[in-house]
C-alpha cells in the first residue's frame, strides 16, 4: 500500500486559514500558527457579540419607549404594566418604531395602557 502525502490536503487547509484572516495586521494574516489563533478568537467574539447585539437592540428599544411614554406622564414600567392589563400584545420592537415615527398612533396605545391602570 503506497503511503499517503498529504501536502495536498493541508495546503488546502493552511490557504483557507489564510483567506479567513484576511486583513488582519502584522503576522496574523500570513502566518499559519498566529493567523490560526486569531481566526479562532475572531470567530469567539462573533459569536458572543451575535448575542449582545441581540441585548443592545432591546435596549435601545426600551429607551426609545421610555422617551417617549414619559412624555405623557408615565414611566416604562408602569407603560409595559398597563399595556399588559389593556391586551395589548405589541413588543418592543414595534413599539419603539411607532413611538419614533408615528407618535400619534402610540399615543392612542399610551391612552389605552394609563386606561387599563389601576388608580
Amino acid at each position: 500500500m503506497p503511503r499517503i502525502k498529504r501536502g495536498v490536503t493541508t495546503r488546502q487547509k493552511h490557504k483557507r486559514l489564510l483567506d479567513q484572516a484576511k486583513g488582519y495586521r502584522g503576522r496574523r494574516k500570513n502566518t499559519i500558527r498566529v493567523a490560526r489563533q486569531a481566526v479562532e478568537k475572531a470567530g469567539q467574539y462573533a459569536y458572543r457579540d451575535r448575542k449582545v447585539k441581540k441585548r443592545n437592540f432591546r435596549a435601545l428599544w426600551i429607551q426609545r419607549i421610555n422617551a417617549a411614554v414619559r412624555a405623557e406622564g408615565l414611566t416604562y414600567s408602569q407603560f409595559m404594566h398597563g399595556a399588559k392589563l389593556a391586551g395589548i400584545e405589541l413588543d418592543r420592537k414595534v413599539m419603539a418604531d411607532l413611538a419614533m415615527n408615528e407618535s400619534a398612533a402610540f399615543g392612542a396605545i399610551i391612552k389605552q395602557a394609563k386606561g387599563a391602570l389601576p388608580a
